[in-house]
């Protein structure tokens, strides 16, 4: 990773940002069956849609209008913070504020979670919609993370093999990896289009009194983010092919902003001879008893 400065990210438009384009897309997202009414085709679809939620209101268009915008002000106003990779192409802004939005969708999923809690059991008022919202954030998160994951190089990997070749093979390892990533992709899209497709088309819901549709949003949005973490997946063998060769260790994972602070609280010159319990260290040993 370069040691280049990162760019500030204590603006308000890190929270803003991703807090807008939920917002946004939220609405979006709760209401795409009037996107599906207003659809050509498949009138009968169409007809049980209708008599469930209705025609679509003006704010549907206005939240439609409005989400590429909120996609193109994330994108020109995310910042890169200090630990986070160096590469920072239009592809790479795309993940990393993707990340920010499944950064505050944690944020929102603790919230739902807490005011379940204070419901169920301090006013003994529980509600209907928690549990299936907080499922449905929860598969948002874990989708999202995993192109950020992918983009910052984060994903699991076992270099125990990887470490010790030269460099040649080391790239070899790494197109046999892309393309397995490329197939996974593939695959998956070729065996769960039709399915997510026929989920979508119809707005299947889940079935519950509150009944969220994460069936019919679900579904597409796996095949969408699997196509874009093998797009990123493609886009590092690009940029890491004549990197230097990087030798992992257990270093690798020690935060640096984290150790620097560390350093501060004790000192340049560390504790000396003294343990963390600020008491000396007992360096002499028993005398050995003949």
């Amino acid at each position: 990773m370069s040691t280049r400065p990162a760019e500030p990210t204590s603006t308000p438009l890190e929270w803003i940002a991703p807090l807008l384009f939920i917002a946004v897309m939220g609405w979006v997202t709760w209401n795409g069956a009037h996107y599906l009414i207003a659809a050509p085709g498949a009138e009968a679809t169409e007809a049980a849609l209708l008599r469930r939620y209705g025609e679509p209101v003006v704010w549907d268009w206005v939240a439609l209008a409005l989400l590429p915008l909120a996609l193109l002000f994330g994108l020109a106003t995310v910042r890169r913070a200090p630990m986070e990779w160096e590469d920072f192409s239009l592809a790479d802004r795309l993940a990393v504020f993707i990340g920010r939005v499944a950064m505050m969708l944690i944020a929102i999923l603790v919230c739902v979670m807490i005011f379940e809690v204070i419901a169920r059991y301090v006013f003994e008022k529980p509600t209907l919609w928690a549990n299936e919202m907080s499922l449905w954030l929860a598969v948002f998160i874990f989708l999202l993370a995993g192109l950020y994951a992918m983009q910052q190089r984060s994903h699991i990997r076992i270099f125990l093999l990887y470490d010790v070749m030269p460099r040649a093979v080391q790239r070899l390892f790494d197109v046999i990896s892309t393309v397995l990533i490329c197939l996974f992709a593939f695959m998956l899209f070729w065996g769960g289009f039709g399915e997510a497709r026929d989920k979508l088309l119809r707005w299947e819901t889940f079935g519950t009194a509150f009944d969220p549709p994460i069936p019919a949003t679900t579904k597409p949005v796996i095949l969408l983010v699997v196509a874009l973490v093998a797009l990123q997946a493609i886009l590092n063998l690009i940029r890491d092919w004549n990197a230097e060769p990087v030798i992992h260790t257990a270093a690798d994972d020690i935060d640096q902003d984290e150790l620097e602070r560390l350093r501060r609280a004790v000192g340049q010159d560390g504790v000396g001879e003294m343990d963390v319990t600020r008491d000396p260290i007992q360096n002499h040993h028993p005398k050995r008893e003949d």
